[in-house]
């Protein structure tokens, strides 16, 4: 974990959160699946003006009405009590009752208007002899709202059929103008203005695009798990706040640089001066953008201004943005490091030691004769796995170790800075995309091999955070690795599909079938992990002779 002293802001308790429950109302018509939703008002306390799913708080009295409900064998106490919740507030809020007589008829409009909003909701339904309808609600998601808020709210997004025969009525205190809606035409009105939605709400929508009938959405959570899970953060993005779930490259960089919920982090690349991302840790991202360097080079500047700094991965021979690394570190450079040898991260590492008066070394490891000559790289020293890099200031040291990850390239390394859980993954791991691994130096098995070496690092020295060459800090560090091992594997086993499949192809053939998947424009760049993952599917089916 990162150290409290090197955060940059002040630590703080984000407010407590509140259970409640919320119901998505959806029925299918000729135009495709709609959804019900409503306005809130414009005194709310949460949300004012915007229009949201019914839903609200979870009570005591929702977990007492268990008896009075049906649910299904696989629905836990907790779903059951947040589908009580939601089918009493759907009611509150809209006259919306999921609730069935004895012969399995829904409620009607004349039960409806019998039974009192403003009274307790489940003795009411008893007395006309109405069961909750527990069973045919469905949990969806879970959103958790963001840390920055005042009033937070643990919620599942719940999913049901909206009952036939009736209408929605707004409660016109709480909730107005209920209407219902395609999930994109939702997001097109929200887009132009005057159909005010917040983040959890697009998200929502977004997904709920996807589906054609409400029996593809109750298909889909037939599991009792939600689809996903969220707690969003925010961050500055041309100075305007903006909002990303975990799924989203940024999250990470926020989780890092603003854990308690700040909204402080700027998010625009620039070049032109370093980012922090902790009191010990900045980066300043080279002026290379392009399709395999994303948004440029990111070089690391590890350390503080009594301990001097080490410099991870210079860059492209760039005089501008070797100047500002000599000008971040004040020139106080106590080594220069690079992950590997090519030619985005390497070639400013001579020009920015003669900058410096120190002459620092230039460490990693040199480059196999397999490197292209554009990639070709002796360091003054070469470093063993394992080796510690140390700063010293006053009292506060900053360890850098080792660990070798040949693939991405034969002389790949990354490096983890030990007091603070964070791992400098050069290429070997990217944020937005996978890397490219290229024979012959290159190489899929021991690519593999690395990222299980990454993984078993990630649990020994707690590391929570990616620090790439190219994108946003990456959090959930162990999850990511087990995601993109996962991938290449799926990819393996697509190309040994393809492989099979057209025994006598070319590698062209072959692409065309495994990366179908991959945008064209890519494939040239597909096409050298493909022939990686071919050399070693042709390795394994190889028998073994002496």
């Amino acid at each position: 974990m990162v150290r409290p002293s090197q955060l940059l802001y002040p630590q703080r308790e984000p407010a407590p959160t509140r259970p409640a429950a919320t119901v998505l109302l959806l029925r299918d018509t000729a135009g495709g699946l709609e959804v019900l939703m409503t306005r809130r008002a414009m005194t709310a306390s949460f949300a004012p003006g915007a229009y949201v799913f019914p839903g609200g708080g979870v009570d005591a009295a929702d977990a007492a009405a268990h008896s009075q409900s049906t649910r299904r064998a696989s629905q836990s106490d907790l779903h059951l009590t947040q589908a009580i919740a939601a089918i009493r507030e759907s009611f509150e809020e809209l006259g919306v009752l999921l609730a069935r007589h004895a012969d399995g008829s829904y409620a009607s409009t004349a039960d409806i208007a019998a039974l009192d909003r403003k009274a307790p909701f489940a003795g009411q339904c008893k007395a006309r002899g109405l069961t909750l309808a527990g069973d045919q609600v469905f949990v969806l998601a879970h959103w958790v709202t963001d840390r920055d808020l005042p009033r937070r709210f643990d919620v599942p997004f719940l999913v049901a059929r909206m009952p036939e025969g009736q209408s929605p009525v707004a409660d016109e205190a709480e909730q107005f103008e209920p209407v219902w809606v395609h999930p994109a035409e939702a997001l097109a009105r929200h887009e132009v203005g005057g159909f005010f939605i917040i983040f959890p709400t697009i998200r929502t929508l977004q997904r709920l695009e996807t589906y054609e009938t409400v029996d593809d959405v109750l298909k889909a959570c037939a599991s009792e798990q939600p689809l996903w899970t969220s707690c969003p953060r925010a961050g500055l993005l041309a100075g305007k706040e903006a909002r990303y779930m975990e799924i989203d490259a940024p999250y990470g960089e926020l989780a890092l640089t603003c854990p308690d919920g700040q909204i402080l982090h700027p998010l625009d690349w620039q070049t032109t001066q370093p980012v922090r991302l902790l009191k010990n840790v900045m980066r300043l991202t080279a002026p290379n953008p392009g399709m395999m360097t994303g948004p440029g080079t990111n070089s690391y500047i590890v350390g503080d201004t009594d301990s001097g700094y080490i410099v991870i991965d210079p860059g492209p021979n760039d005089a501008g943005h070797i100047q500002r690394l000599f000008e971040a570190t004040g020139g106080r450079i106590a080594a220069i490091v690079c992950t590997h040898s090519h030619p985005d991260h390497s070639p400013a590492a001579r020009p920015l030691q003669a900058l410096c008066a120190g002459h620092p070394p230039i460490l990693g490891l040199a480059s196999a004769s397999t490197a292209r000559p554009d990639a070709e790289f002796t360091p003054d020293r070469s470093l063993s796995n394992q080796e510690l890099l140390t700063l010293m200031g006053k009292g506060l040291e900053h360890n850098l170790m080792v660990i070798l990850t040949p693939g991405h390239a034969a002389n790949h390394l990354c490096l983890v800075l030990l007091e603070d859980g964070l791992l400098f993954s050069g290429d070997h791991v990217l944020n937005g995309s996978t890397t490219v691994v290229s024979p012959p130096d290159g190489e899929m098995t021991a690519y593999l091999t690395s990222l299980d070496r990454l993984s078993a690092v990630c649990d020994e020295h707690q590391i929570d955070f990616f620090l790439p060459a190219h994108g946003y800090v990456l959090g959930a560090a162990k999850q990511a690795i087990a995601h993109l091992k996962a991938h290449r594997l799926k990819r393996e086993a697509k190309v040994a599909a393809a492989m099979k499949a057209r025994p006598q192809g070319t590698m062209n053939d072959w692409l065309a079938l495994a990366y179908d998947d991959t945008d064209p424009p890519l494939w040239p760049v597909a096409l050298r992990s493909l022939l990686a993952h071919v050399e070693r599917i042709r390795a394994m089916s190889t028998p073994f002779t002496e």
